[in-house]
């Protein structure tokens, strides 16, 4: 019996040793990927894959996978090993370029991994996820001017590319030092007030190395009175990850424009394209308005999707307020059309704040289009309209038309 006991254990080491030699490179190399993507298991991860290339040492697939997952573990010794192997023998594929680059982008090497990709772009001259990383590092390098570059010419290849507009309208606020603007808001009122609205605002924008810097003068009629605001707001970038918007505003004209506004937001740029904020407004006129903001955005293919809630607490109820934007790009950062609908009103909006400090807690919706171009690389133009349907008094609702015309000199 206890010979029958061993040969059974023989049989059975020797069928399972032949089991494992019997299986193909391309069965390890499937186990390896569900090993490190499905449980994080990088250890059996890169010895399914070493079994793999054992019966197939030049698949080039899973040497990059497995350098990946060297990276992945920590050990830089035998990622670097692995591709500088891989480079001695000039591999030419686009991925084994953005394992190496992206290892030596995480690990503070930058330049190294601009060579890197260069060298891969040569051979690969159209291949996205290259030009998109390579116009990552520069714009963490703060070469913005040529991080602009490769996404514009990503853009022309892919124009559908959502992480790289997304990046691209990240990167525009830094590639122009000046910009200077004006825009025109015109208002009219069916019920409400006898009198047309008239809105114009003067803007300078300055790129500083930390952010976009920029100040504002805004010049209201209505009533036949006339009000003066300035403001000044600010979106220092704290990484690529995150960046914020700090705004701050004052009038002596109060009423028309309310005293004192402030404002600060936290953005993130999240995965997939997605990106959100978190952020509260505060305005003064006789009293004080508080409110808190969210928003949550997505680029898709041409698109841009977002929406948008602000939250105006009271003594009795939390008043809300909802917008839905649709943007489709026509091309670069600034060229777009866009569609919006909501409820409610915007404290960000200029035009719309001189309603007063009650208007936040009466019914309002609102439906509207824009459309930006650019005429040169210098010249950007903005037209708008906005219709509101709005509760000026409680239970008494009228009409609103807004149009507005704006232009910006870059320099």
């Amino acid at each position: 019996m206890r010979t029958i006991l061993s040969l059974f254990f023989v049989f059975s080491s020797l069928f399972f040793s032949f089991a494992q030699e019997s299986q193909s490179s391309d069965e390890l190399f499937s186990q390896a990927r569900h090993a490190a993507f499905e449980e994080k298991n990088y250890p059996l991860a890169i010895e399914k894959s070493k079994l793999a290339l054992e019966l197939s040492p030049n698949y080039t697939d899973i040497r990059v996978f497995l350098g990946r997952v060297y990276t992945w573990s920590e050990d830089l010794v035998s990622a670097r090993a692995l591709f500088s192997q891989m480079r001695s023998e000039e591999v030419a594929d686009a991925d084994f370029y953005l394992a190496y680059g992206s290892l030596e982008y995480w690990n503070e090497n930058s330049e190294f991994a601009l060579q890197l990709l260069d060298e891969g772009l040569t051979k690969n001259p159209k291949q996205q996820d290259l030009m998109l990383l390579k116009a990552k590092i520069l714009y963490s390098k703060d070469r913005y001017e040529e991080s602009s570059g490769v996404l514009l010419e990503q853009l022309k290849l892919d124009p559908q590319n959502a992480p790289a507009r997304q990046l691209l309208e990240k990167v525009s606020d830094f590639t122009t030092k000046n910009a200077v603007g004006i825009t025109y808001n015109y208002s009219h009122f069916d019920k409400q007030f006898d009198k047309d609205w008239h809105t114009v605002s003067l803007s300078y924008k300055r790129a500083t190395p930390i952010g976009s810097v920029i100040l504002k003068l805004n010049h209201a009629s209505k009533f036949g009175d006339q009000g003066l605001q300035t403001e000044l707001e600010a979106y220092p970038r704290l990484s690529d990850l995150f960046y914020l918007y700090l705004g701050v505003g004052y009038s002596g004209d109060v009423g028309i424009f309310p005293k004192f506004r402030t404002g600060a937001s936290l953005y993130a740029n999240l995965p997939k394209s997605f990106e959100a904020e978190v952020g509260y407004r505060h305005l003064q006129f006789n009293s004080t308005v508080w409110m808190f903001t969210g928003s949550i955005g997505k680029y898709y293919k041409n698109y841009w999707f977002n929406l948008r809630t602000y939250l105006t607490p009271d003594q009795n109820r939390i008043s809300h307020s909802y917008t839905g934007t649709v943007r489709y790009y026509l091309g670069g950062a600034q060229d777009y059309l866009g569609f919006q609908i909501g409820t409610g009103i915007s404290p960000d909006d200029t035009r719309t704040i001189l309603l007063g400090n009650e208007i936040y807690r009466l019914k309002t919706f609102k439906l509207g289009a824009e459309y930006n171009f650019t005429l040169s690389s210098k010249d950007r133009f903005s037209i708008s309209t906005t219709y509101f349907n709005q509760e000026y008094q409680a239970g008494k609702k009228g009409n609103q038309w807004d149009a507005s015309i704006g232009y910006s000199r870059l320099f």
